[in-house]
């Protein structure tokens, strides 16, 4: 869909953030997965190292998102927050 105003083949600033944060979505997901399934220690160190770096990156995008209201959430509904305690409380 081109935006007037918009060149054709362009993407807007908000759909940017969408691409970098679905982009560190995968990127975490598969180094989440390296770092379990690694056999040298060294190596999985590594990984959490790096990680640790994708989410920050991610939580840097997902804020400015918010902030500027691409990515809007809902408050937690306080009964459903106490029955996940609840149910889930004793696990952890």
């Amino acid at each position: 869909m081109q935006v007037q105003g918009q060149k054709q083949g362009t993407m807007t600033e908000k759909e940017i953030l969408q691409d970098c944060l679905s982009s560190q979505k995968f990127t975490s997901a598969n180094l989440n997965t390296f770092a379990g399934e690694c056999v040298s220690e060294q190596l999985r160190s590594a990984f959490l190292n790096i990680l640790d770096d994708e989410h920050r990156i991610q939580a840097d995008i997902f804020n400015d998102m918010s902030s500027r209201g691409w990515y809007p959430t809902q408050p937690a509904d306080q009964q459903q927050l106490q029955q996940v305690k609840q149910t889930y409380g004793t696990q952890m």
